[in-house]
């Protein structure tokens, strides 16, 4: 086992991080599936209003590589499919029966994956709907299956303050995350698995499989972080990862011979009167969620996909494929009285204008970004955090200025998309959506 020290990155002390309870919830009445919070997909659907489908039935598919199939997280009708501008497909709504069908898949026992080609376990990967459940760095798209990967790596927790931790999603589950690892050896023929080095609950027997334990702040654990600092070759920068909960998914996959929907996901933030892991399921609408657990006196805002990483949801949309924390703080837009003369110990800041430096104590925090955007003022503060060692201060100049290849060589690709520069910025520049949208374009022209 490689330990890693993450110098860089931020200590993220925010109030309402959820507890490890957990709560099964009750089966919801419907559920969706989100094909705009999937990046880099052109879905096709195969189905159409009021059709009838099963549990792991075809719904679309993406228009470059019919690989990719995306099967339904319910049985029941299709009640609704919601279009956005220009025709973007956002909600495909399955009203669920009561008794639920199931599509069926082959079973796989480990003797039988023992024996396995690897091109029938990609087969039988995409054909189950669980192979966009893969994400390849630097750009987070959903790989080629027909490619070979340099690596893939696992990651085990987070520490985005609003993520299921593995003491949870894991627990009574090992003989299934072994089955899981089993899996990804035969796609790959090296597997790194990181996980924090005060996960003093996983078992011995599992510890066994761990290759590296990265030290550090927020977000030492990001597999795209943990690629930085061990990878020798460039070639390396098309490594593959997957969550440490979505192995579970893979093995279920296999062992049962149906489409799993099973998700532990957290719900926190203030504005949370239960914060803690619930059992539900993928595709569960926000307010099944936040039902009897939320506090609606204010005006708030639902996150959905964590406090930095996540995007602003509605109380009557849904959770998305990758999404598993939902996160409600305060709008922040009430006025406060002198607030330009208060020393703001209580609001957090990396900055030294506040006092809040010297809080060790957890922290609310809403959506007021107290100041407005501004022009770039050299300060530093990003590339202090930055956890990837890249000068953000200059590869956003470099983007404004239509320099991408001098953007590139500042280390654009191995923005790892945390938000700290953002976070910590004093001029409340948005320079994570800037880095991520140019990426995204910068992939698409390679297509």
């Amino acid at each position: 086992m490689t330990s890693i020290r993450i110098r860089k990155g931020y200590d993220i002390n925010i109030a309402g991080t959820p507890s490890c309870d957990v709560e099964k919830l009750e089966k919801p009445t419907r559920v969706a599936l989100l094909p705009e919070r999937i990046p880099f997909i052109k879905p096709r659907l195969k189905v159409k209003i009021d059709d009838q489908v099963n549990v792991g039935s075809p719904v679309f598919e993406d228009k470059r590589n019919p690989d990719f199939i995306f099967l339904s997280p319910g049985g029941g009708r299709i009640s609704k499919i919601d279009y956005g501008p220009r025709r973007i497909i956002k909600e495909i709504i399955i009203a669920l029966d009561q008794d639920e069908g199931y599509e069926t898949f082959p079973m796989i026992n480990e003797t039988h994956l023992e024996d396995m080609e690897r091109e029938a376990l990609v087969q039988m990967l995409t054909a189950g709907g669980l192979w966009p459940l893969f994400r390849e760095l630097p750009f987070r798209n959903i790989p080629n299956p027909q490619s070979l990967p340099p690596s893939i790596i696992i990651s085990l927790g987070s520490r985005e303050p609003f993520q299921p931790v593995p003491e949870v999603y894991l627990k009574d589950k090992i003989d299934l995350f072994e089955f899981g690892i089993k899996i990804l050896n035969k796609l790959t023929g090296t597997l790194f698995i990181s996980a924090s080095p005060d996960n003093n609950f996983v078992p011995d027997r599992l510890n066994t499989h761990v290759t590296h334990t990265c030290e550090g702040v927020y977000p030492a654990d990001d597999p795209g972080v943990l690629l930085y600092y061990i990878k020798k070759h460039p070639d390396e920068n098309r490594s593959w990862y997957i969550n440490g909960q979505d192995v579970l998914l893979l093995a279920m996959l296999f062992k049962t011979g149906k489409y799993p929907v099973d998700r532990t996901v957290v719900l926190g933030g203030t504005l949370a009167t239960e914060k803690k892991h619930l059992q539900t399921r993928m595709g569960v609408p926000l307010n099944h969620i936040t039902k009897g657990r939320a506090d609606n006196t204010g005006a708030g805002r639902h996150i959905v996909g964590g406090i930095f990483n996540g995007y602003t949801g509605s109380e009557d949309s849904y959770m998305g494929f990758y999404e598993t924390s939902l996160v409600l703080i305060p709008e922040g837009d009430e006025k406060e009285f002198v607030g330009f003369a208060r020393p703001g110990f209580n609001k957090p800041s990396r900055s030294r204008t506040f006092l809040s430096l010297l809080n060790k104590s957890s922290m609310a925090v809403d959506c007021n970004c107290h100041g407005e955007v501004r022009a770039c003022i050299n300060c530093g503060f990003c590339a202090e955090v930055c956890p990837v060692d890249i000068l953000p201060q200059f590869t956003y100049k470099s983007i404004l200025a239509d320099e991408i290849e001098e953007a590139l060589n500042h280390g654009l690709l191995d923005c790892v998309e945390c938000c700290l520069c953002t976070y910590v910025c004093p001029s409340k520049v948005e320079l994570r959506n800037l880095f991520k949208e140019t990426k995204k374009a910068y992939f698409l022209e390679q297509l």
